[in-house]
């Protein structure tokens, strides 16, 4: 195990402190459960020399759902929204997509806001310092160029690995944000950029949130559509500890023999959490063979086939797939 640098840490109690605190230190970062940012720092990845802590906060904490809505701040953790009865009983997707992360001691830890700004992933980045140092580094750092994709023209491929994401975008939520200049709610969708393709978009595996200088999610809220049954799943290559080599969660509205209703997310294959586009088309009528078939494709269209992992890309995509259509295949089934 690599020792921690030297680092001051506070610890404020309101979130005005907070917000204080992150003006007197600008290149400071947030700590929630610290499981992701405590192993990028012990790996050289990052190196902030001021930590703000935001367990003490009382008002991050606050989990609140109803038939209705559902409001989670982010400093809430993991087990603690997997266990909430609300949650389990009118947000399952949201329930399991929570208790899925990890193991039972890092959900113990981890914290929401923490999931939803998960840092971007990959073989060439997550490593030790030496190991990145043999390999010449990589764009996310401190290379040139990306090695999964080196002729990428300066895109980072790293991927989104982020559980709650995806089971949070099917039920069309809203972020919460603070910073310098106020309060700012936006869809949060909005809070992931680009795709990191080749086609103009604005962020990549290296630039994913669109946070601005200052800013911390401060808690994601969404309503609950009458009649929508949802779900998560993933696949890892082990049942704890793992991130997803691919993640979805679905949610649908099925009106008598039909689809009315269809929204589907995924993570672990694309530099953002990403839900997929074209299925309202594939609703009016009854989930046929052909409509199964129309899902596969939207998701071969808009899943990357990126080496990212030790798992090959392909399969990756191959895996999104099949679970998207298992589990629209199940919710309808009821």
């Amino acid at each position: 195990m690599y020792p921690l640098p030297e680092f001051e840490l506070l610890r404020p109690t309101t979130i005005d402190e907070v917000l204080a605190a992150r003006a007197r230190h600008p290149d400071s970062r947030l700590l929630g459960g610290g499981t992701d940012l405590l192993v990028n720092i012990r790996r050289g990845i990052e190196a902030p020399a001021v930590l703000i802590a935001v367990a003490d906060v009382a008002e991050l904490h606050a989990i609140e759902a109803t038939a209705g809505e559902i409001s989670i701040g982010a400093a809430a953790t993991l087990a603690d929204l997997a266990a909430h009865d609300g949650v389990r009983a009118h947000y399952p997707v949201v329930a399991e997509a929570a208790e899925q992360v990890a193991g039972p001691t890092q959900r113990v830890m981890a914290t929401v806001g923490g999931n939803l700004c998960l840092d971007t992933r990959c073989i060439y980045y997550n490593q030790s310092e030496w190991w990145r140092g043999a390999n010449r580094h990589c764009l996310k750092t401190t290379g040139e160029m990306c090695h999964v994709a080196p002729k990428s023209r300066g895109v980072c491929f790293a991927t989104f690995s982020g559980d709650l994401a995806p089971a949070l975008l099917v039920l069309d939520a809203e972020a919460t944000l603070l910073g310098p200049d106020g309060l700012r709610r936006i869809p949060l969708a909005d809070l992931y950029t680009g795709y990191a393709r080749q086609d103009g978009s604005t962020g990549d595996g290296k630039n994913y949130l669109s946070l601005r200088p200052g800013e911390f999610v401060a808690k994601v809220a969404a309503r609950n559509p009458r009649g929508l049954r949802s779900a998560y799943r993933k696949i890892r290559v082990r049942r704890s500890i793992e991130y997803p080599v691919a993640g979805v969660a679905v949610a649908l509205r099925r009106d008598g023999d039909a689809l009315a209703d269809l929204r589907v997310a995924f993570t672990g294959t694309n530099p953002r959490p990403v839900r997929l586009e074209g299925t309202d088309a594939l609703c009016g009528g009854p989930l046929t063979e052909d409509i199964c078939q129309k899902l596969d494709d939207l998701v071969r269209d808009q899943i990357m086939a990126m080496k990212t992992t030790f798992t090959p890309g392909h399969y990756r995509r191959r895996v999104a797939g099949v679970l998207a259509r298992r589990l629209t295949t199940e919710l309808f089934a009821g």
